[in-house]
This record gives structure tokens, C-alpha cells and sequence, in this order.
């Protein structure tokens, strides 16, 4: 008999509401501690300053602006959509040595990789959300070939966008990165061994039932188009969320140009329930897991994208710190109520 794939009763998981209580995260096989209603304590401590004033449309200083000169001495084209570049700074190159020194507790060995960086608009005053859906549309493309190429050659390729200061982001310009390497990275290993160990035990993947198991539950903040936008169960930062298609889907190449519209509109939707949240642009570290090239089995791996925002309150970030370095994540309201609050942000 095939395992059941339905979602945790919502009753009975309600009577947990109030009460710290951990869940596990299925994707990786870690645990989250949940403590509700520890966003009630008093904050004396840090907080995050007012967003900025209006950015101009177009930024002469800007070094991702178009025609502007970056710290390289590189001219940027004058470019209409889209731009990509490798990174002036990058942290992976392609030339590192392979080589591995040292054995038993002490080992090392080169990597090698590339780095580039997406300009999603040449303008400087706008973010996703304040994009229209066939310019976002633009982007998926160009993150899509992106990681096809590079895929030719190397075995991960990371897509992630940093917006905001509070995420280090350096550039208020609308952008993006994308970080290709020879390596699996440590988050990639750990969702590769647990979505073949499902498709091992179900023949299925492991996010396609976990997303069919989501859908009409109190974790949906959208559901349209064949793509599914919620609160992960197993969430730790207060209004993470998590996009993943319905349908079988290893990579974003793999979606045809309804599918990359359909994408282009979630993408478009949750950036704008972030930012009415509490009336500010929300930063947020957001980054797309494809399947990697050349080792595991694709049709285990069910492309999604993640989205950890840092802020708790208006100007209170949450910090991962203490228990959460030195123990496990923990988050201080629950997946179902950031959940809904995301749901009626854009109703408020």
C-alpha cells in the first residue's frame, strides 16, 4: 500500500498552538522548535532602521545602471530587459586547482565555479513586486538558460536574489545572483538523500505529495496556475515561505512559457504580500533549488524556491543566534499564522 501523503490533522496539531513543540522538516531531515507566542515579549534591543527615501529611475553612480561604468572598468550596456554578468568579485573562479591536500581530520581541496550577477530591470526604482508579469516573465527566462549552461559544466547551480540591506544586499538595484560550482553544497546533499529515500519508499516525489498534501490547508498563501505559494510546515524564520510547482518539474527549464508565466505571476504575488505585510519593502534572501547535473536521479528532485525573510516585526528582525547556532532553528509564532497574515496582507 502506498504511504499516505495527506498533511498532519489540522485539529489535532492545534492543540500544539500554544505549547513549544518541534517539527521535523522533511526536505532535510532536521528539526525546527516552534515556540508560539513569543513575539508578545517586550524589545529593547536592535532595530531595523526606516526604508529609504524614492530611488530615481535611473542612478548615475549606480554601477548595475545602464551604460554606467562598474569598479572594473567595464561599461554595462545600455540594456532594455535583462543584463548578466560575471561578477566582479566573484567568490568561485574557474581556474581554482582541483587539488586535495590532508587526510583524516584535517582535509581541503580546491573548487571551482563561477559567479554572475542578473540585473532584473534597468531601472533602478523598482523590485519584483512593482514589475508587471511579462518583465518578471524576462527573468525566469534568463535564470532558466543561466542554469542550463552552466550546468553544462558544473554540477550545482545556486540562482538567489539578497534584496535589501538587512540581507547584505550592496546594490538597491533590482538584482540578482547566480553561483555555479563543481561541488554539492551541504542544503543540496541533504534535500538530494531524503527526496530519492521518498521516491525509494512511494515512487513519487517527495514535494509533489508534500504540496498535494498542502493544498486548502492553513499554510497556503496562494494557490493558482498550477503553483503552490506557502508557509513550509517545518518553517523556521517567521514568514518563511516556499514555491513549488504541482507537477512533476526538476528545473525551471523544464517549464514551458505558460508555466513561466504562471511562475512570473506568483513570483509578482509574493513579493507584494511581503511588502504590504508591514508597509515596507521586505527584505528577504530567496534562492531556486534545481536538480543537480551529474549525480543523484532527477526524477527525484521536484524544483522549488525558497524565501527566508528576517523580520519578526515592522522593525524586529529575528536573530539566529545562541540556541538557534548552537542547538537547532527555532521561530516564535507559528507557520499557520504567518501563513495568514501573508494571506490578508494584500486585503488589509
Amino acid at each position: 500500500m502506498p504511504i499516505d501523503p495527506r498533511r498532519a490533522d489540522d485539529a489535532d496539531l492545534a492543540t500544539l498552538d500554544d505549547e513549544p513543540h518541534r517539527r521535523r522538516n522533511a526536505l532535510t531531515g532536521e528539526w525546527v522548535l516552534v515556540s508560539a507566542g513569543r513575539t508578545k515579549r517586550p524589545w529593547l534591543g536592535a532595530e531595523e532602521p526606516e526604508p529609504p527615501e524614492e530611488r530615481p529611475a535611473f542612478d548615475p553612480t549606480c554601477y548595475l545602471c545602464p551604460g554606467n561604468t562598474r569598479v572594473s572598468g567595464d561599461a554595462n550596456p545600455s540594456y532594455a530587459t535583462t543584463f548578466v554578468f560575471t561578477n566582479d568579485f566573484a567568490a568561485l573562479r574557474p581556474d581554482t586547482s582541483d587539488l586535495r591536500v590532508g587526510d583524516g581530520l584535517f582535509r581541503a581541496e580546491g573548487t571551482r565555479g563561477t559567479c554572475r550577477v542578473v540585473c532584473f530591470s534597468p531601472r533602478h526604482d523598482v523590485t519584483l513586486a512593482g514589475m508587471d508579469v511579462a518583465s518578471i516573465g524576462h527573468v525566469v527566462d534568463v535564470w532558466a538558460d543561466q542554469t542550463t549552461e552552466l550546468g553544462s559544466r558544473y554540477r550545482w547551480v545556486q540562482v538567489f536574489e539578497n534584496r535589501g540591506a538587512a540581507m547584505g544586499a550592496s546594490n538597491p538595484h533590482p538584482h540578482g545572483q547566480i553561483w555555479s560550482g563543481d561541488a554539492l553544497p551541504v542544503q543540496a546533499t541533504l534535500e538530494l538523500e531524503q527526496q530519492q529515500l521518498h521516491l525509494a519508499e512511494t515512487g513519487r516525489r517527495l514535494l509533489v505529495d508534500y504540496a498535494q498534501a498542502e493544498r486548502g490547508g492553513p499554510r497556503v498563501i496562494r494557490d493558482a496556475d498550477g503553483w503552490l505559494t506557502l508557509v513550509p510546515f517545518w518553517a523556521s524564520w517567521p514568514f518563511e515561505a516556499m514555491l513549488v510547482p504541482l507537477g512533476p518539474m526538476a528545473r525551471l527549464a523544464e517549464l514551458d512559457r505558460a508555466g513561466r508565466d504562471a511562475l512570473a505571476a506568483a513570483l509578482q504575488d509574493l513579493n507584494r504580500r511581503f511588502d504590504a505585510l508591514f508597509r515596507r519593502p521586505f527584505p528577504f534572501s530567496m534562492g531556486w533549488h534545481q536538480a543537480p547535473f551529474g549525480v543523484g536521479d532527477p526524477a527525484a528532485w521536484q524544483l522549488h524556491a525558497h524565501f527566508y525573510p528576517p523580520l519578526l516585526r515592522a522593525s524586529v528582525r529575528k536573530f539566529m543566534v545562541g540556541y538557534e547556532l548552537l542547538s537547532e532553528p527555532q521561530r516564535d509564532l507559528t507557520p499557520e499564522e504567518g501563513a495568514l497574515r501573508l494571506r490578508e496582507s494584500l486585503e488589509a
